[in-house]
């Protein structure tokens, strides 16, 4: 899919150089950029920063609104469609992090500076969103509309008629979400709000941000008069760390405000052109120790939970001398037929690079499966170079096989071998493509084994690749063991992802982390029913609720990694300027899915769909809809002279009410076990387009009337609305001429069945 929107926008550069500008202007809508890498030209053209494209399925239309250039006419039509990436005039983005959590809001104008003003075209925006970035929101106003994002339960959503194409909504890359504003004017001038939450990267101990903000030379206004303001607002609260110092930033801040724990930065200025680089920023933590606080807030009036909330985080500190813990890991790796290539490869380039970080004193076993089980050695090994080399050796020579997927047996064997272990932390490293159907009876029977386990019990440290593994069931089981999971659906990042989840791993300074009050309050509730490790490399947050009174003083607990005993007070503090509501959300809901999932709970679904729509978080249980309102519609409202006739209200809908359009599911959902079974590689998921029956019954009211590829006539592929009459006559006639000439091929484009 990148390939394809890459190569639709190289096409819409070209087409833009049709576009007059006025006699002493450049008939190009900006200077030329330099010719993208043969090797790379998706990851050229891919966005950097918001933007907005137009859609142009017919050439023909291309030209400056306020200057017709009247070139000859370009007879056919793009399909697919090119995109032309729109001007931007203006550009405001806004960042307030707290603690490890950042929300972005960019606010921009752009103008369809490429579409003649007597036609219209649809334009596509693109947001690419930083570290572990979710979308939140989307706002468009028009002349004559507005269009805004908006959250619905799935059972109201089985209610909207009008259901989006898959390229008009939702994301291109786990990064970059899309979304299609359907039918704009040439020259209209477009105001965007976008809104999406993030995390900070923690590396001994600085937090560094860093925001996608690094905008095209072909975005840039080619007319010098144009005033083009930039302004970059930060603001940031650390809750209750102290001694915070700011290390570096990307564009000349401001600091406008500063005190304790809170501090504001500015930087607003014209430019010619627009910012070439990404936003970053990084402050450090004062302290070299571990430490910890807790902060307690009340739940908003609007969270149907009203216990209250707190949150308690654990830092490294910057002290790399803590020693970590000496290390025993068996690496459990999926060779079904649907690891080939890419993933496989990855993988075992990850595990290779790992190996060779384990200490003289570290011991180790790889195991291969599918639906039968290979082992590098029938008992762990001490991490000598001569080992590593040959388990590299060994590893190298494993290829995918065709068969089922079984992960209990592989799981089993990685535990009998770690069962015995004194004096090292015992790791599993659980790498998989695929679902499997006892993925229930795996997460219980591995409860029960690790409840029976005693202290530093092995952790399973879990790894997705692609949407047909379930990742609540890997969710789940890291986080029974104290381990931690992590997934990818791009196939690009998959190395990268997996050395960063063994080191997280083989970092560890504080494990079987205890406090000491939740197991004595009954009033408290830990979403985590195990606390995960404490990683130098990475802070830790633990969420819940509480009611009535909250301790007046806390203590976590946990062993060191030379097994010694540590104790240390947490500081309680309420926080009054950060939204705790919408900081934690994002993990209450991924860890109360998981929990949903296991249970079969209906209650926590219901429980997590509520929290999805209040924070505006994406989960498994709601869907995205784009709302359209009419100004024109609000005006006649206002002014009175709206005439309603007389009509049953239960059959007729609000003309005022805005129209919905019910976007692809957004979410990964629970894995695909039909998917595993047939060994479908990861990376060729198909967005799942809805049936012919349901695309008829839901077909709408105004003819979109685009051009059929396959033949001459004027072809109802997508509708909006109802059908009316008009439409219904067209719809016969083309059958009949379809029948006739015998176009079957073109009458299963349009309804979906073979034309007999």
């Amino acid at each position: 899919m990148a390939e394809d929107f890459a190569k639709a926008v190289e096409d819409g550069l070209k087409l833009a150089k049709r576009i007059y500008l006025g006699k002493d202007k450049a008939v190009m809508t900006a200077p030329k950029p330099p010719s993208p890498p043969v090797q790379g030209l998706a990851d050229y053209y891919l966005p950097s920063a918001p933007m907005v494209y137009a859609v142009i399925s017919d050439p023909g239309f291309v030209d400056n609104p306020d200057f017709p250039s009247y070139q000859p006419h370009v007879y056919g039509r793009c399909d697919p469609p090119a995109l032309i990436p729109l001007q931007m005039s203006g550009v405001d983005l806004e960042v307030n992090c707290y603690g490890d959590t950042a929300f972005v809001q960019i606010s921009g104008k752009w103008r369809v500076h490429c579409v003649m003003g007597s036609h219209s075209c649809d334009c596509r925006i693109a947001v690419p969103m930083g570290n572990q970035g979710s979308i939140l929101g989307v706002e468009v106003d028009l002349p004559k509309k507005s269009y805004s994002t908006e959250l619905v339960g799935l059972e109201e959503s089985k209610c909207i008629e009008k259901i989006a194409r898959p390229q008009d909504g939702g994301f291109m890359k786990p990064h970059i979400f899309m979304l299609t504003i359907p039918q704009v004017d040439g020259g209209t001038n477009i105001s965007i709000k976008l809104r999406w939450s993030q995390k900070l990267l923690y590396n001994d101990g600085q937090f560094t941000l860093t925001v996608p903000f690094s905008f095209p030379e072909y975005v840039t206004p080619a007319v010098r008069k144009i005033s083009k303001k930039e302004k970059i607002q930060l603001n940031v609260n650390s809750g209750i760390v102290t001694g915070i110092l700011c290390k570096a930033t990307s564009h000349p801040l401001k600091e406008t405000k500063r005190h304790a724990e809170k501090f504001s930065f500015l930087y607003e200025s014209e430019v010619l052109t627009w910012s070439k680089t990404d936003f970053s920023f990084s402050y450090s933590v004062s302290s070299s120790n571990m430490f910890g606080g807790v902060l307690l807030q009340s739940p908003p009036l609007y969270d149907h939970d009203q216990r209250d909330m707190f949150c308690v985080y654990l830092l490294p500190g910057s002290q790399k001398s803590t020693e970590v813990f000496k290390k025993e890991v068996v690496f459990v790796i999926d060779i079904t037929d649907s690891m080939q290539g890419r993933p496989l490869e990855a993988t075992k380039n990850a595990i290779s690079s790992a190996m060779s970080k384990l200490g003289p004193e570290d011991s180790f076993n790889i195991i291969t499966f599918s639906s039968e089980t290979s082992l590098f050695s029938a008992s762990m090994e001490l991490a000598s170079k001569e080992a590593i080399e040959r388990a590299t050796t060994w590893l190298s020579t494993k290829s995918t096989v065709e068969g089922s997927t079984c992960i209990s047996i592989p799981l089993e064997h990685a535990y009998e071998m770690l069962s015995n272990t004194s004096g090292s932390l015992p790791m599993i490293f659980l790498i998989t493509d695929g679902a499997v159907e006892d993925e229930r009876n795996i997460c219980d029977q591995m409860k029960k084994r690790l409840k029976n386990s005693g202290s530093l019990c092995p952790r399973i440290h879990t790894f997705g690749i692609g949407s047909f593994c379930n990742h609540y069931f890997l969710r789940m089981l890291a986080m029974i063991s104290r381990g931690e999971f992590d997934a990818v659906c791009d196939l690009d990042l998959i190395d990268n992802r997996i050395q960063k989840l063994f080191s997280n791993a083989f970092s560890t300074v504080l494990a079987d982390i205890t406090v000491d009050a939740f197991n004595d309050h009954e009033q408290i509730e830990v979403y985590s029913s195990c606390i995960p490790d404490l990683s130098f490399e990475s802070p830790l947050t633990i969420c819940g609720r509480y009611e009535g009174s909250f301790p007046d003083t806390l203590k976590a607990k946990g062993i060191l990694g030379d097994l010694s005993s540590f104790v240390m007070d947490l500081k309680i503090v309420r926080a009054k300027d950060i939204p705790l509501d919408r900081v934690l959300s994002r993990q209450e809901i991924d860890l109360l899915t998981a929990q949903a999932w296991l249970s079969e709970n209906k209650q926590l679904e219901q429980k997590v769909a509520q929290l999805s729509k209040v924070t505006c978080n994406i989960s498994e249980y709601i869907r995205m809809v784009l709302l359209e309102k009419n100004k024109i519609d609000k005006a006649i409202e206002s002014s009175g002279s709206q005439k309603v006739k007389k009509t049953d209200p239960h059959k007729i809908k609000d003309p005022l009410a805005p129209r919905k359009t019910l976007l692809q599911s957004l979410s990964v959902g629970f894995g695909d076990l039909t998917a595993t079974a047939e060994n479908i590689r990861p990376g060729f998921e198909q967005q799942k387009l809805p049936d012919a029956a349901e695309v008829f019954l839901k077909a709408t009211s105004d003819c979109c009337g685009r051009m059929c590829n396959r033949c001459c006539c004027m072809c109802c592929i997508q509708c909006c609305s109802k059908m009316n009459d008009q439409c219904a006559i067209v719809l016969t006639q083309i059958f009949t001429a379809l029948a006739f000439i015998g176009c079957i091929e073109c009458c299963t484009l349009c309804c979906g069945q073979d034309g007999q």
